[in-house]
């Protein structure tokens, strides 16, 4: 099988900043004869996070623009435009100035008060080129911390189940769980906690792996090296674990797994474990499937229903008050 290849995406686009500039020339009867080669230079501005005078590429028009009441022969006169050129100072004087020079006749209509305005307006045009990675592989942190787990590098508090020893990280179980949380920092902490060795009563060694399992991958393990009334038996001891535990999510993926998995035969005995552990979703999908397609009576027929009827005598009564009232619906 090939391994997937994350691929890289890259997009150019642009970004714009428009801004304008005013150059206010005064007594401009002084400086209008200033001689050939001669300039008045403006202030240093900004748009777009640059200065006037920086290399950047640009649109940029200069026009004459009236500060007086009496309105000129037009409002705006465009001097010169520079349509997406590369502003630089350091470039020939050639890329500069205006395609032709306007005569004094020309500029009176724009004087107020012997005073001049030149506005300059300038849009700065950026290429931005934006990395996108286009596939992401997935969260490899489960195979991360399964390893973890497996190979036991520095762990700090090891379980002892019925004779079989396993080892483990105690921040990790009492990060996942609050009852390990309670047990291995809690102020009532087990006297046995304290010696890094702790005995687990009422739980098979296979039980108690596969829950360590789920407390650093986040996922059940597989099953399918065993047959489907083993891996139901599994489930429903995991989901007394996890009851156990206080791991919710973990005890709700195995309430959907048993609810996908009812049958007659085991429909009474998980119905009691269901309300054994507070399952209500589990609990529910039992009752809805011995009431559907008149199951109830092969339900009692069962090995299962014995044991229900003996453990949860009240849940009986409830299941067989939902059938009554079912069928004078």
């Amino acid at each position: 099988m090939e391994s997937s290849v994350p691929m890289a995406v890259s997009t150019c686009t642009s970004e714009t900043a428009t801004g304008k500039h005013v150059f206010r020339i005064a007594d401009y009867h002084i400086r209008k004869g200033l001689g050939v080669g001669e300039y008045i230079q403006s202030a240093t501005f900004a748009i777009g996070g640059y200065d006037w005078d920086a290399k950047v590429r640009a649109d940029y028009e200069f026009r004459l623009i009236d500060s007086g009441s009496t309105p000129p022969p037009s409002p705006v006169t465009h001097l010169f435009t520079n349509k997406y050129n590369t502003v630089d100072p350091d470039e020939a004087p050639a890329n500069y100035g205006a395609p032709r020079f306007m005569k004094q006749q020309e500029i009176k209509p724009y004087l107020r008060d012997d005073c001049l305005e030149i506005e300059c307006e300038v849009l700065v045009i950026n290429a931005i080129t934006k990395l996108e990675v286009q596939e992401v592989p997935p969260s490899d942190l489960p195979n991360h911390l399964g390893k973890l787990l497996d190979g036991k590098r520095g762990a700090d508090v090891t379980f002892e189940v019925k004779g079989e020893v396993f080892s483990a990280h105690k921040i990790m179980l009492a990060t996942r769980s609050p009852v390990f949380d309670a047990q291995l920092y809690g102020p009532l902490s087990d006297a046995d906690a304290t010696s890094k060795n702790i005995i687990v009563k009422d739980m098979e060694p296979p039980v108690f792996k596969a829950l360590l399992h789920f407390i650093y991958t986040d996922s059940l393990p597989a099953m399918d090296d065993v047959d489907d009334g083993e891996s139901e038996d599994m489930v429903k001891h995991l989901l007394v674990a996890a009851d156990r535990y206080a791991m919710d999510r973990m005890k709700l993926m195995c309430e959907d797994i048993l609810c996908k998995s009812l049958d007659v035969e085991t429909a009474a005995t998980t119905l009691a474990l269901a309300d054994q552990h507070h399952c209500s979703k589990l609990k529910d999908a039992c009752v809805e499937y011995i009431l559907s397609s008149n199951r109830l009576n092969a339900m009692v027929a069962s090995k299962g229903y014995a044991h229900l009827k003996r453990s949860c005598p009240a849940l009986m009564f409830d299941v067989f008050e939902r059938a009554t009232k079912s069928r004078k619906i």
